[in-house]
């Protein structure tokens, strides 16, 4: 239900109708994610780090809500992009009894929203110069709104660079420290998972050094976090594991790159397990015998050679399944490789299941996953879709049934 605070409205994700039976759904392991929690606890053993999970993107596809009650007991921190998901987890905790993790929104906040957060307790950062409307609304609300300050160390996107520094934009730290409480100190790398030499993070980390140094001159920063360790660099960039770790792909089993799979059997040894936590299913809605020669989907892009078992799943590219896999992928049946026959359609894909299904029984098909020997993992996918898994994943409908399984 909408909830409300300082002028602006959260508006809850859209509750779409009831699925139908015959309906591709998404599997989540309770053990592959407790799995992935213990890789990187690993890598905090004998620290006072703490860890934290970024659960933006719709947790990379995963799904918000039930995420949010997987990773709850299992991390100290949660990151997400919007000030009502924010607001969300502090309902959730409420309604749950649950114990308050901190909570960080990453992503931009309006004057009105940073009240809202200040009253549950959520903190947000601090990217710009710009934020006297909402050091003026806290003032009125007679509130004090918790804030990490972000540096641009070189990725060009949000927060002070060096030269905004030096050029004073950061005033508004002391200017409204009565309405502003310094909690972290953050940034974020731009080069750690398209190489294996760090090169470039590690000029981003001494550009974090000076610019740590050129805040302390404006605001108080005795025992304020600092963070800038997402997957990548928290597991082969050992220097930027700082206070807490902000896990994002990785947390859900997802390597972020083939380069940093390889960095870190040379960073630690060996390379960790990390499980993906999701497998995408669908269920058959037909399957039948076409003849040779029958044309198979919009624009009669495939003809069967030779008779051919098809099995039409009730899945598309509404469903996230991109159209560019088209004629490219497989899915798997029954432990076996089946093709994707002509186009995918908006609602509809036609794969060939002659060699997987023995007669013309309902199959459930695995789109993304594992069954038996075989398994589809998100990167394969991405490249016959000419793209990156993360977006793959990301792109998955919101209005899919998820279901935790262990």
């Amino acid at each position: 239900m909408p909830e409300s605070g300082a002028g602006f409205w959260y508006v809850a994700p859209m509750e779409f109708p009831q699925q139908a039976d015959l309906a591709s759904s998404l599997e989540l392991s309770r053990s592959a994610l407790a799995a992935n929690v213990a890789v990187f606890r690993a890598l905090n053993a004998g620290s006072p780090r703490r860890l934290g999970a970024v659960l933006k993107g719709n947790a990379y596809g995963h799904g918000f809500e039930p995420m949010l009650g997987l990773l709850h007991p299992l991390v100290d921190a949660l990151y997400v992009i919007a000030p009502g998901e924010g607001l969300a987890i502090r309902r959730l905790e409420r309604e749950r009894g649950l114990p308050r993790r901190e909570v960080l929104v990453i992503g931009a906040v309006s004057a009105e929203e940073a009240v809202a957060l200040a009253r549950e307790g959520v903190d947000a950062v601090l990217a710009d110069g710009g934020w006297q409307p909402h050091v003026a609304a806290l003032r009125a609300a007679k509130l004090t709104l918790r804030v990490h300050v972000h540096l641009d160390t070189g990725l060009g996107r949000e927060g002070f660079t060096l030269a905004q520094l030096a050029k004073g934009e950061a005033r508004v730290l002391a200017d409204g420290r009565d309405a502003l409480e310094v909690a972290g100190v953050m940034t974020h790398f731009a080069n750690t998972e398209d190489v294996t030499e760090q090169t470039y993070a590690q000029a981003q980390l001494d550009a974090y050094q000076k610019g740590f140094a050129a805040l302390k001159a404006v605001v108080p920063l005795e025992g304020v976090q600092r963070h800038m360790a997402a997957s990548a660099a928290a597991l082969v960039l050992p220097p930027a594991r700082q206070d807490v770790l902000r896990v994002g792909i990785a947390m859900y089993g997802l390597w972020p790159s083939a380069e940093t799979r390889l960095s870190a059997r040379v960073v630690l040894g060996h390379v960790p397990a990390l499980r993906p936590v999701l497998a995408w299913r669908c269920p058959s809605q037909v399957v039948k015998w076409l003849e040779a020669g029958s044309s198979v989907g919009y624009g009669c892009t495939y003809k069967c050679p030779a008779p051919t078992r098809v099995a039409v799943l009730p899945v598309g590219y509404f469903d996230g399944y991109p159209r560019l896999l088209s004629g490219r992928a497989h899915v798997l049946v029954n432990g076996h490789r089946c093709k994707v026959l002509g186009r995918v359609m908006m609602n509809h894909l036609i794969v060939d299941v002659t060699h997987a299904a023995g007669d013309e029984r309902p199959v459930v098909a695995t789109l993304l996953g594992r069954d038996g020997e075989e398994a589809l993992p998100a990167e394969q996918l991405a490249t016959w879709g000419d793209t990156i898994h993360y977006e793959l994943v990301t792109r998955i409908g919101a209005h899919l049934a998820r279901r935790v399984v262990e």
